[in-house]
């Protein structure tokens, strides 16, 4: 598979993708929206910036005292930073769409924690950055994170993340990438 029809391929799962999350439901209000930064673990040299906008399930299973198990969709960009290597390439872009399963306290009390787990997929605008190359511009991407609600009306999170990319063996290498996360999220 070459790089080109990867790359079409990507788009159109992404699409799919898209397409069933905006008809699973009715349009609803935009949740939140975040600021991260990132970077690479291991032997990757590699910064990352992004953004990303939330929007809640609006549901509470697994109620059990102040905590229940709820979610949210992520839909956000990235630009990744690094350094040429033997790749040629010291750049890239990312966009992902991600549901994302939160375990936590219910809101209105004065420290919320949560511990989070999320899988989606990605779409790269390269198919390399670096020393690593992914052989495809598609990744699935997974999370697993916690963090906190504060302020006054709990509307600021601070959230950590460890995330792993790869392609899960689509294309014929499957290096993967990892990534600390920190998160500040508002929500409205």
């Amino acid at each position: 598979m070459n790089v080109r029809s990867s790359s079409g391929f990507a788009i159109a799962c992404l699409t799919a993708a898209l397409t069933l999350v905006i008809g699973a439901k009715p349009a609803q209000a935009l949740d939140s929206i975040a600021l991260d930064l990132g970077t690479a673990a291991g032997d990757a040299d590699v910064e990352r910036y992004g953004i990303a906008l939330t929007w809640d399930w609006n549901a509470q299973w697994l109620a059990e005292g102040d905590w229940y198990l709820g979610g949210y969709w992520e839909l956000g960009a990235s630009y990744w930073d690094g350094d040429e290597g033997r790749t040629g390439n010291d750049s890239l872009g990312d966009f992902h769409v991600t549901p994302v399963l939160r375990y936590q306290r219910k809101e209105g009390l004065a420290f919320s924690p949560f511990v989070e787990f999320g899988l989606g997929a990605h779409v790269h605008t390269d198919d390399s950055i670096g020393n690593k190359r992914f052989d495809v511009p598609f990744a699935f991407g997974s999370h697993l994170g916690g963090g906190f609600r504060f302020g006054t009306q709990a509307q600021y999170e601070l959230i950590y993340r460890f995330q792993h990319l790869s392609n899960a063996g689509i294309g014929d290498d499957n290096p993967g990438i990892n990534f600390h996360v920190l998160n500040l999220r508002y929500r409205f």
